[in-house]
């Protein structure tokens, strides 16, 4: 990842999933709970501000408003020498009754509702306030588009979570909204995005190469 000058209707999208927390380790459900970075997670912060906020191209830094985000993001911004701008619009999806639970204890406590949101049924929510799939992923596209016309010609950093980013690699027609994601989303890893010509198109993806180089 280098720094590159970018035509005026260009926007590089620089998109990191938030530190790992303690409920990233027990696969428990945070969806719109504010968790906390585990103690690996403000390293692997520390690690991705010095991979990132150092690059000249970068004019704006934006994170979700959820704390496990916006503490990654906080780094990032002080290397950089910006402000960081809290973004609604890319906090993780709502799962309603499923957070603050486990895989396990979903399946036990919800089963047809775990079944059908595995199913990828695209108009469910989760009750208890749950987005749709349709709703989620709307929210996300209309985000990134926002954002990338707001800064043409530059770069900027988004921090966020990893429903965020399954959105953001969809955008790019790669995979349809109702097929399974395949691709790794590691926690503070490096996926970038070039928005032009009203179109989104992938760069790179998930590099966590900053958190096993030499200090």
């Amino acid at each position: 990842m280098t720094n590159t000058t970018l035509a005026a209707d260009v926007c590089r999208l620089i998109l990191i999933r938030h530190g790992l927390t303690d409920w990233n380790k027990v696969r428990r459900f945070q969806g719109h709970i504010d968790t906390p970075l585990a103690v690996e997670g403000v390293e692997q912060a520390r690690k991705v501000a010095q991979r990132v906020g150092v690059l000249a191209e970068v004019r704006a830094i934006y994170s979700s408003d959820l704390m496990r985000a916006a503490q990654t993001a906080e780094p990032i911004a002080q290397v950089r020498g910006l402000p960081l701008q809290l973004e609604s619009g890319l906090r993780e999806r709502a799962f309603g009754v499923f957070e603050g639970l486990t895989m396990d204890e979903i399946q036990s406590r919800h089963l047809a509702q775990y079944q059908r949101w595995r199913a990828r049924e695209i108009d469910f929510g989760v009750s208890g306030g749950g987005e749709t799939l349709r709703n989620f992923y709307g929210r996300v596209e209309q985000t990134l588009t926002r954002l990338a016309q707001r800064h043409g010609g530059d770069a900027i950093v988004l921090v966020t979570h990893g429903g965020v980013l399954d959105c953001a690699y969809r955008t790019t027609g790669k995979v349809a909204l109702t097929d399974p994601f395949r691709p790794e989303l590691p926690n503070t890893g490096i996926s970038i995005l070039r928005y032009q010509q009203a179109r989104f198109e992938l760069e790179s993806w998930g590099d966590v190469s900053h958190l096993s180089r030499p200090e």
